[in-house]
């Protein structure tokens, strides 16, 4: 095998008596200068790896610095004649330094992790945000080489709690699945709330976590947790690897799984298991997934069919399972001549401007929606779960749509489920309305909305000298806001006060919605950035919002230090009140004391310009406008923060 020399040191660069770590291509060594000679041993204590170069020379002696093991500096022999020596390097010492030979690297051979990453490529999972670490190291060079190769774009968090959020908005917004992908034990287990985001939102996502050795697995080693078991309820799909694993098959089920159960799948790598030398072949999706429009039965589509030809003021509700078929849903309203409100869920699915549009519906929603709902006499529901938050009476008739079964009269009977494809059957139901009886309620959507704007402008008014009031911020975001953004939203009173004041136009809003998850928008907008880099052009070069309060934006703060190195195009808009607002008024409407929900904030701004993003704080209402124009043509990751008042929601 080929040798050569490499230069590791200047020649006065290492004290005598001394020793240090060097790394040259992929070798670690110990470079050790002992008695006017130098020496190169393997950076790796036999017992149990330890760094040696961060050891000493202690008696003539190199020790380890993790065990206290003693081996000669130049020949890495063990006193005593023990046999348990380190395997040393030729040094020579020239004119321009110290020198080591190395023999010539050989051609890297392919992995179970490349035939893995490569059958998740060919799925269509392009992109994984994650943590490299001590048990994900083969499974990371495999997607080293698929970011080198410009299948896969890999994003490097500060927290895997952002990552599992990140991806779950990935894959709420596009309906395609990303990855996240940590170590063993903690950085797995950091994962969970995320998941849970993606699991109760029905957004497919992968999960890949690294594990101890198989040989140490079930022995308590440093790490070690059941992972199968710990992701228990979370996960659709779960599989731990072992040596005869059939790998291209397994993250085949994964990603077909997270797919059409719109779910979460998650793999464990043991680490022994990533680097298996192997030939096999990636698979692809050919021939693995089925057409995914269901077509409803005909008895309950004419049912449906007949309800609807009889109302005289129906309404559409829209959930965010209709999220992908509002073409086809929002033909039928405009046949219909009715309102479409939408779930807080689905905000942003139909223009605020559309003719039709009504707003949201409930906690979060607009009194046009609730109007609508009340004097309508069917309500048409497409893909809507029906939570409490939403508040869609009982008490109307109601033709419920959805393509999970399980969906269907859930928390209460309807008159009509109908179990089907949304885009399909809406479709199916407009060529069936060759007669109705539906009169025109386009004039009064118009006049609601008219009464509305007047009393939000009133409310743009009020000021008690504490700061600014949500509806007067969210009237300038309204106007500034580019008409396609993706908007991120937190969890919180600045939530409900986006729910109601925010005017949508084609923009896409993501949000933590069953789970309700707290510091849940800055990793959102961080995954939905990674959607806009790319080629889909429902998502690429649009514009990245994210709002939160303090208490919300303060969960993952170190997260702007990864929009900086990666140049996110986010605008994130913080409401600084000084408070967990939506607790203090949970706690007073319960009456209890309010007790424990004042906050402690750095100035937000300045934080991000400490980082590197761009910060621009807001203390007037005179300011909003200017801040939000100029925090919103940024290129690059900024942080708009705004000082508000918590009464004023």
């Amino acid at each position: 095998m080929a040798k050569k020399w490499i230069k590791v040191a200047e020649k006065d660069e290492l004290p005598e008596g001394r020793v240090k770590s060097v790394t040259c291509e992929l070798e670690s060594i110990c470079l050790t200068h002992h008695k006017g000679e130098y020496g190169a041993l393997l950076n790796a204590c036999p017992h149990q790896g330890g760094p040696l170069g961060e050891g000493s020379i202690e008696g003539g002696l190199l020790r380890c610095p993790w065990h206290g093991w003693d081996f000669d500096p130049l020949t890495g022999k063990p006193p005593g004649g023990y046999d348990d020596g380190v395997p040393t390097f030729p040094v020579e010492l020239r004119e321009d330094g110290v020198y080591v030979q190395f023999e010539e690297e050989e051609q890297r051979n392919r992995t179970s992790s490349d035939v893995m990453i490569e059958t998740m490529t060919n799925w269509g999972v392009d992109t994984v945000f994650g943590m490299v670490g001590h048990s994900n190291l083969g499974l990371a060079d495999a997607m080293r080489l698929a970011e080198q190769n410009g299948k896969l774009k890999y994003i490097g968090i500060r927290h895997e709690g952002a990552a599992a959020f990140a991806a779950s908005a990935y894959g709420k917004l596009t309906g395609r699945p990303a990855g996240c992908f940590t170590i063993a034990g903690p950085g797995a287990t950091n994962l969970l709330t995320g998941l849970w985001d993606a699991n109760v939102d029905r957004a497919p996502v992968l999960a890949l976590t690294g594990q101890v050795p198989s040989h140490l697995i079930g022995r308590g080693a440093f790490q070690e947790v059941d992972l199968v078991g710990a992701y228990g309820n979370v996960a659709r799909y779960s599989s731990s690897l072992t040596q005869q694993s059939n790998f291209s098959e397994i993250m085949t089920l994964a990603c077909k799984t997270a797919l059409r159960e719109r779910g979460v799948s998650h793999i464990v790598f043991p680490d022994d298991v990533q680097t298996i030398e192997m030939g096999d072949e990636a698979d692809t999706p050919d021939g693995r997934l089925p057409f995914q429009e269901v077509r409803p039965p005909k008895a309950s589509l004419d049912m449906a069919i007949e309800r609807i030809k009889a109302a005289k003021r129906p309404v559409i509700i829209c959930g965010h399972g209709a999220r992908f078929h509002m073409k086809q849903v929002t033909k039928l309203a405009e046949k219909l001549s009715c309102p479409i409100a939408t779930t807080f869920k689905a905000k942003g699915v139909i223009s605020d401007s559309h003719p039709n549009a009504c707003g949201v519906l409930g906690r979060s929603g607009t009194p046009i929606a609730s109007w609508f709902m009340n004097e309508c006499d069917l309500l048409i529901v497409f893909g809507s779960s029906f939570s409490n938050h939403t508040g869609i009476t009982p008490k109307k008739p109601i033709v419920q749509i959805d393509f999970d079964a399980m969906q269907l009269g859930r928390f209460h009977k309807v008159d009509v489920p109908v179990w089907g494809g949304i885009g399909t059957t809406a479709d199916l139901i407009i060529n069936g309305l060759d007669k109705f009886s539906a009169e025109s309620q386009i004039a009064e959507i118009a006049e609601r909305w008219q009464i509305w704007r007047a009393e939000k402008e009133t409310r743009t008014k009020e000021d008690f000298g504490k700061g600014i009031n949500s509806a007067v911020l969210f009237a300038s975001l309204s106007k500034q806001c580019p008409d396609n953004a993706i908007i991120a939203v937190d969890v919180g009173n600045n939530t409900y006060s986006f729910g109601r004041y925010f005017e949508s136009k084609n923009n896409a809003v993501l949000m933590s919605g069953y789970a309700g998850s707290i510091g849940f928008s800055f990793p959102a907008a961080m995954g939905a950035w990674a959607a806009t880099q790319g080629e889909d052009p429902k998502f690429k070069g649009r514009k990245v919002i994210s709002v939160s309060g303090d208490g919300g934006f303060g969960q993952y703060l170190a997260e702007v230090n990864t929009a900086v190195k990666y140049d996110m195009n986010i605008t994130h808009v913080v409401l600084n009140n000084g408070e967990l607002g939506k607790i203090s008024k949970e706690q007073r409407a319960a009456h209890w004391n309010v007790w424990q929900t004042s906050l402690t904030n750095p100035s937000f701004a300045e934080y991000a310009e400490s980082c590197g993003a761009k910060g621009i704080k807001v203390t007037s209402v005179d300011q909003l406008d200017q801040a939000f124009a100029e925090g919103l043509s940024h290129p690059g990751p900024c942080i708009v923060e705004v000082i508000t008042d918590a009464s004023l929601v």
